[in-house]
Parts: C-alpha cells; sequence; structure tokens
C-alpha cells in the first residue's frame, strides 16, 4: 500500500502577509488608529490619551466620525436580511432552535415558515404537533435573519421559496469575517454545482438542481443518487474554500470560480498541499487584480 509521507520543510513567508501587512486598515491591540478627537469611538476601540486606538485585531472601518474595528476572528454578529446557513439543534414549543455560529442560538418561528404546499394560514395546534416533520433536530436550513432580539439572539425566517431545509451536499465551516456581504448569496456556478454563502460562515455547496420544487413550500430535499462527477465537482470547490480561507481571501462567487479554474490542473486531494494550495491562491489574486483594473 503507497503512502504519501512529507518532510517537514521552511515555510516561506506568503507574499499575501507582506502585502495585508502594509495595509492600513489592518490593525492589531495598541495600535493607534488616529488622533483627531473629531471622531467617534465604535465597537473594537478605546482612548488613551486623546487618541483612539485598537482593542482587538481587525479591520478599521469609518462611517462618517464613526470608526470600529471588525475582528478578523469572531463570532456571527447578525443583521437584518443577513443569509444564514443553520443547523435545527432543538424542537420547543412553536419554535426550533438553531446553531448559527452566532453566541446565542438562533430562533425559528413556527410562525416564520412556509408550510409544505405555501398555503398562507394561522398555525393550528395540529401544525404545533406535526413540527418534527417539517423540521427536526440535525437538519440543515438556509435562512435570512429577520430581526434581531435585544439579547443578540437572532429571530429568522424562511418564506421565501429560495430559503428551507437543506437536502444533499457538503457543509463547510468558515470564519464569517472572510464572507464578502453582496446582494444575493446564492450562486448556480458554471461549473456545475450551487454554493450557498451564508454570511454565518457556513457555506453549503451542493449538485444544481434540475427543476426547482416550488410546491414543497421550502420542505422538499431530494434523495436521488449523486452523480460521480457533481461529488468530485463540489469536493474541488470544497478545497479552494479551504485554500482561500487559509490565505484570508474573501469568499465570493467570483473568487471562488477564479480558485475552481485555477485547480483544475491538480487533483482534487492535492488541493490542499501547501505549495499547492499557496499557487492557487497567488493565481486567484491574479486574476482578481485583472479584473479590478
Amino acid at each position: 500500500m503507497a503512502v504519501d509521507m512529507r518532510l517537514p520543510s521552511v515555510k516561506n513567508s506568503m507574499s499575501l502577509s507582506v502585502s495585508a501587512a502594509g495595509r492600513k486598515d489592518l490593525v492589531v491591540p495598541g495600535d493607534v488608529i488616529t488622533s483627531d478627537t473629531g471622531f467617534m469611538r465604535g465597537h473594537g476601540t478605546y482612548v488613551d490619551e486623546d487618541k483612539l486606538t485598537a482593542s482587538v485585531a481587525g479591520e478599521v472601518q469609518r462611517v462618517d466620525k464613526l470608526i470600529c474595528v471588525r475582528p478578523l476572528k469572531t463570532r456571527f454578529n447578525g443583521e437584518v436580511g443577513d443569509v444564514v446557513v443553520g443547523r435545527i439543534t432543538e424542537v420547543q414549543q412553536k419554535r426550533w432552535k438553531v446553531e448559527t455560529n452566532s453566541r446565542l442560538d438562533s430562533v425559528l418561528l413556527l410562525s416564520s415558515v412556509n408550510l409544505p404546499g405555501g398555503e398562507l394560514r394561522r398555525r393550528s395546534a395540529e401544525d404545533e404537533l406535526t413540527m418534527r416533520e417539517y423540521l427536526h433536530e440535525g437538519d440543515l436550513i438556509s435562512a435570512e435573519v429577520q430581526s434581531v432580539f435585544s439579547d443578540g439572539a437572532l429571530s429568522l425566517h424562511t418564506r421565501s421559496l429560495k430559503y428551507g431545509k437543506l437536502g444533499q451536499g457538503v457543509l463547510v465551516q468558515l470564519s464569517p469575517s472572510l464572507i464578502k456581504r453582496q446582494k444575493t448569496h446564492f450562486h448556480n456556478l458554471p461549473c456545475g454545482a450551487s454554493i450557498i454563502l451564508g454570511n454565518n460562515g457556513f457555506v453549503w455547496l451542493y449538485p444544481t438542481p434540475r427543476q426547482q420544487e416550488e410546491e414543497a413550500g421550502g420542505f422538499y430535499t431530494s434523495l436521488e443518487p449523486v452523480s460521480l462527477s457533481d461529488r468530485e465537482v463540489i469536493s474541488r470547490l470544497r478545497n479552494c474554500l479551504l485554500a482561500l480561507a487559509a490565505h484570508k481571501v474573501l469568499l465570493y462567487d467570483t473568487s471562488v470560480l477564479y480558485c475552481y479554474e485555477s485547480s483544475l490542473q491538480h487533483q482534487v486531494k492535492d488541493i490542499l498541499k501547501p505549495e499547492v494550495m499557496e499557487e492557487i491562491v497567488m493565481l486567484t489574486q491574479q486574476k482578481l487584480l485583472e479584473q479590478e483594473s
């Protein structure tokens, strides 16, 4: 039986790290952001000797006079309208508890879901008794943040037909700070797979559906066998996501697709090798720079 063994090697400093070190919008705790007293102090900052100083490592964000630091690695702080991918952890009275990579479990109310068939009516006691038939512990869902409670917990809804129970696919758990905010987080990629880039850092990869089952009201899940070609595409996309995340590259449809194209010259299992990973990410960044210019 052949075994692939790797000897330890000296890790070269990445060009990405060098470019990131020169950016003025990245700070570490103790860095002085500004000495101008006209700015307001936001999250991740404090005032020390009339100087606004960073209290966490992250990216400086300025909105008018307000300055805050967005941590590079943190739990998901949801906002209304965010797309999330979550896992049902508990079925309670008239609600489901959902793990969404937040500090607290999110809540999906029975009144905030489409019932099978898409009918709009008041939820009855019979609906409460059959809640576990719709969604039970361990199920994965895509949803949207409807509101934020006073304690920071999120209230979700799946009323749109694009949200609902997820079927066959692969879940990749990454840092929420790596997900780029866009108008849509649902993408059908040209390579034959689809991706849901959850704002909470949970990314769902699945075969592009041949037809949309709208009459199921978001609870239809295809259990047909996934072809070998689709499984290979999804596995390649998963390894590409891990490579981009390891080098702190923002994840959105274009960066994922460029990384996928750059990885085609390598086998799926080789993408996670450090030297291959570095090569693929550098090619991806070059393509992104060419596109911006």
